[in-house]
């Protein structure tokens, strides 16, 4: 299918698709409220911001002339902050788009799906079908074999014996980026959360991963490597990633090479601690009895050494998981972190991964309106990102349990 056919599907999909959560797109006034604008450490008081055309237009005191035409939220003195980023999820499904946007996240990179829901999950929320939240899209792994996802496209036939040669890693990509994707995903080493397989095994070397990265950058698509080993990390960094996912054993020299090349880092700590729970197998609680305190290592040596950081919680927003990214950038804090720097992560610095660091990931003037309310000063307690009170996506709506009183 090509791209117009599929936008056309996408036009039609906005008239009828309507989740619950997403208001019709109108100018919003918000007074009352503390600003945390993921910029500047500290506060601003009593402000008021105007939200028109889905974007920030005013930010000033709340003594400010508000027109006719604003529909007026009282913040109540809660604290305004930016949307986080989850930069690695597997959103599939309109009901795990609406767990993720509800838990404060209003954008996210995907780290690759079966068969390019991502993508259409993007255009339907460009579209303004749904409030959010931004997809950039992945599509299909580049992995060794396919699975179910070769049922994505009718083209991807051809790898249905793996995905190994340079021409087989090739088509993978052409075919993801013919279908719309924003990013590539490979990997380097092998799962963790699998007891048959060893998160340190490198699986593509260094040549196929460049073959991946120098095909994806033909159109200038960055690539995000899976990588818990340092052999299949190293690899990563010098083909050329963007960002190493998870890196739960790297090494100082790799960590070293990723500051000078200016590779991110995405440890997805949340969900490497989720195996200590007792859902999983006796052989990944014990793998995670070692294994967990590796990526504590890796985390905190990142961070001495000035390795850029993103958030992202590797999850698909189930009913039973509490991976979130607020808790990612709590155990930030707990690992060494300031305040500051740890929400720096779920925002701005995410939003510079991206490379929407001038459209979003902050509370400015002309910014996208991609902002949520805590009930309390994130930069002095940073649990109040557990307690979301509204959810603000491309202007629109998406979540607002204030106020809590009733009128007589």
């Amino acid at each position: 299918m090509n791209m117009k056919a599929f936008a056309s599907i996408c036009a039609l999909l906005s008239a009828s698709i309507w989740l619950n959560s997403a208001a019709s797109a109108e100018d919003f006034a918000l007074i009352n409220g503390k600003i945390f604008n993921g910029v500047d450490n500290s506060i601003l008081e009593n402000q008021t911001v105007l939200i028109n055309d889905g974007k920030i237009s005013s930010i000033s005191k709340n003594a400010v002339e508000i027109g006719a035409n604003y529909t007026v939220i009282d913040l109540e003195g809660n604290y305004l902050m930016p949307g986080m980023f989850d930069v690695h999820t597997h959103l599939a499904t309109l009901t795990q788009a609406r767990r993720a946007l509800v838990s404060g996240v209003t954008t996210v990179r995907s780290a690759s799906v079966k068969a390019f829901e991502d993508v259409a999950l993007r255009e339907l929320v460009r579209s303004g079908a749904v409030a959010g939240p931004d997809v950039i899209a992945a599509g299909v792994y580049v992995t060794p074999k396919l699975g179910e996802a070769i049922l994505a496209d009718p083209r991807l036939a051809v790898l249905a014996n793996g995905v190994n040669t340079d021409e087989e890693l090739r088509t993978l990509v052409r075919v993801n980026i013919d279908r719309g994707v924003d990013v590539i995903k490979t990997r380097g080493t092998e799962r963790a959360g699998l007891s048959t397989t060893d998160p340190r095994q490198q699986v593509y070397t260094e040549r196929q991963l460049r073959v991946v990265v120098e095909e994806a950058a033909k159109q200038n698509v960055p690539v995000l490597v899976h990588a818990h080993g340092n052999e299949g990390g190293r690899a990563a960094v010098l083909a050329g990633a963007r960002s190493i996912e998870h890196g739960s054993y790297l090494s100082d020299e790799t960590l070293a090479l990723m500051k000078e090349r200016g590779t991110w880092l995405v440890p997805t700590y949340v969900t490497m601690n989720e195996m200590n729970e007792e859902q999983y197998d006796h052989v990944l609680r014990l793998r995670a009895k070692y294994m967990v305190p590796q990526l504590e290592r890796v985390i905190r040596s990142a961070y001495k050494m000035g390795v850029k950081f993103a958030t992202g919680a590797d999850n698909y927003y189930d009913n039973k998981s509490t991976n979130r990214i607020s808790v990612e950038v709590e155990n930030f804090v707990r690992l060494g972190m300031t305040n500051f720097e740890a929400l720096q992560t779920a925002t701005v610095s995410s939003a510079d991964l991206l490379g929407l660091r001038e459209k979003t990931g902050q509370i400015t003037e002309g910014y996208e309106a991609d902002m949520i309310l805590v009930p309390a000063n994130p930069l002095t307690n940073i649990q109040a990102l557990q307690d979301v009170l509204m959810v603000i996506s491309n202007g629109q709506i998406a979540l607002k349990r204030i106020p809590f009183g009733v009128d007589d």
